[in-house]
Order: C-alpha cells, then sequence, then structure tokens
C-alpha cells in the first residue's frame, strides 16, 4: 500500500513536471518564430552601411536609442536573442545591442499593457517597470562595453560573423541585388537555420526550470523574504527559476502583493525578462560564458539596487 501511494505520488509529480515544461515550450514557441523571422529579416535587408547611417556614435546615446528600440519589437525574452545575435552581426555597438536585449521584453506596448491590466488598470506599475529596466540595461550595458571591448562570442558565432563581413566587403558593383523571391527565401532558410539553433536552448532550459518548480517548493523561497534586500533576492531568484513569459509575469507578480513591498516586485518584473533559466542557455549558445556570468552578475547587482530605490520612492 506505502508502495502504491509513493508510486501515485511520483507519477502526480511527473505530470506536473510535463504540464509546466509543455507550458513553457508553447508559450515560447510563437515568440522564438517571430525572434528568428526578425532575424531573418534583419540579415537579408538590413545593411551595416544603413546602421552606420542611423547608429549615433556616443556610446552613451547609441544605449539609449538601443534602450528605446524594443518598443517597436514585440518579442519577449526568448524571441529577442536571436535578434540581438543578429544585429551585433551587422555591426550594431554592443552597449546598444544589450541594451536592446535587456529592455525589449520588458517596455514593448504587449507587455505594458498586460501589467498595466495585470495591476488593476493603473498604469504605475508599468511605468516603474519601464524606468526600472531602462535603468538597469542602461547601466548594465555601459559597463559592459568598457570590460569586452570586442564583440564576446562563442567561436562559431565569430567565424559566422567574419563570413557576414566578408560578404558584405564585396563591391555592389560585382555583386547584383538578388531578386525579391530569392531574398525572401533566404528569410526562410535562415529563420529555420536560427529556430532549431535557438529551440535547443529552449528546451533545455524549460525542463530546467520545471524541474526546479516541481521539486523545489515556492513557500520556501517565500519565507525568507523578511526585510527589502532579501525580498528583492528573493523574487529575483523566483524570476529566475519560474522563467515566466514577459507578457504574462505581471499576472503572477500581482498575486505577491499582499506578501512583498513594490521595491520586490518591481525586483521580480524586471529581473525575470532579462534573465532567467531559458535565455541563460540561450545566450551561453551565442556568448562566451566569461560575459554571459559577467552579464548576470550585474544585472543582478543592478536589479537590486534600484528595486531599493524603488521600495524607497513608491513605497
Amino acid at each position: 500500500m506505502f508502495i502504491g501511494y509513493l508510486s501515485e505520488v511520483y507519477v502526480k509529480t511527473l505530470l506536473q513536471l510535463n504540464t509546466i515544461f509543455l507550458s513553457m515550450i508553447m508559450e515560447a514557441i510563437p515568440f522564438i518564430l517571430l525572434g528568428v523571422i526578425v532575424s531573418g529579416l534583419i540579415q537579408t535587408f538590413v545593411t551595416e552601411r544603413w546602421i552606420a547611417k542611423v547608429m549615433p556614435r556616443n556610446r552613451f546615446l547609441s544605449t539609449l536609442v538601443g534602450c528605446g528600440v524594443g518598443v517597436f519589437f514585440p518579442a519577449c525574452e526568448c524571441g529577442i536573442v536571436p535578434i540581438t545575435r543578429r544585429l551585433l552581426g551587422k555591426g550594431v555597438p554592443l552597449h546598444a545591442g544589450i541594451a536592446f536585449m535587456l529592455t525589449g521584453p520588458i517596455i514593448n506596448p504587449i507587455v505594458l499593457f498586460a501589467t498595466f491590466i495585470a495591476f488593476g488598470n493603473s498604469w504605475k506599475m508599468a511605468l516603474i517597470r519601464a524606468g526600472a529596466a531602462i535603468v538597469v540595461a542602461f547601466f548594465v550595458s555601459v559597463i559592459l562595453s568598457y570590460l569586452f571591448p570586442e564583440l564576446p562570442f562563442r567561436e562559431t558565432q565569430g567565424k559566422g560573423i567574419a563570413e557576414t563581413a566578408a560578404a558584405a566587403e564585396v563591391p555592389v558593383a560585382v555583386t547584383a541585388k538578388p531578386p525579391i523571391q530569392q531574398r525572401l527565401m533566404g528569410v526562410i532558410t535562415h529563420a529555420i537555420e536560427e529556430f532549431f539553433s535557438v529551440g535547443k536552448y529552449l528546451v533545455l532550459g524549460a525542463l530546467i526550470a520545471a524541474s526546479i518548480q516541481t521539486y523545489v517548493p515556492t513557500a520556501s523561497l517565500i519565507h525568507l523574504g523578511s526585510n527589502e534586500v532579501t525580498s528583492s533576492l528573493v523574487m529575483i531568484v523566483l524570476a529566475f527559476v519560474m522563467s515566466l513569459c514577459s507578457e504574462a509575469d505581471a499576472f503572477i507578480a500581482s498575486s505577491f502583493r499582499g506578501s512583498f513591498s513594490i521595491g520586490a516586485i518591481s525586483a521580480f518584473l524586471v529581473f525575470g525578462p532579462m534573465i532567467d533559466i531559458k535565455n541563460t542557455l540561450m545566450l551561453l549558445g551565442v556568448f562566451k560564458g566569461k560575459f554571459v556570468a559577467t552579464l548576470i552578475a550585474l544585472v543582478m547587482v543592478s536589479t537590486l539596487v534600484v528595486s531599493l530605490l524603488v521600495g524607497r520612492l513608491f513605497g
């Protein structure tokens, strides 16, 4: 009888893990598809010369531009990585590209409207979330640009970028622009290759996140939030572990209003879309490990500091 009970518990746990895993995959796939299609369009139709014209040369100004571009990209944290990789490969400076990658999943209109709805049709939390994300992304991106003067791609990524650059150096007079049908086919081909390249990290990340959610009780983490600092740290850890889509996380965050301060909730809403288990593995598939570790550390510290400021100003 006891063995039968254990078997029943085991099956229920496994079913719970499977449900969480599949929900993450189904939630992320549409945005992955959107991301790889946009990546393919950038690869095919956006030239390095055009980017050089529109991107400010000033480090701080171009970082601000990167922070604001995400308004026009309805992508979550899953789909933003391939877009960022392609933009960097096309000549966008590291600080502008990372700023876009960090803010894009937060400041796009869909996410801000979802936050507005989740917090009782109030723009207060949506504006706090957007402002905190821009501040964190700006400082993290500028610091990274000084720490990593060269693009920190992995070797395989570096080779791909070098080939793209070499192709771009071919004189225009020698290579005529291919017909539109051929270019659209190139977009589709690139999107398919990118989807399978990124998708394997999504699946692995979703499996790890689902396992942690299944076997590590959330309540045990919530009890650790006894003051402002530990509360924000607990919410940062929860955001990382839960790996929610940025278009749905506000509804989960709003359920914590009775247990956590507005500063701690802002930490959850900012850190999760920037860094979670799924996109950490995607980042490791594109960038060197040292860069990813530095990025995560900077985002964590910056989010903690900004959340404490939010708690002081709006708590």
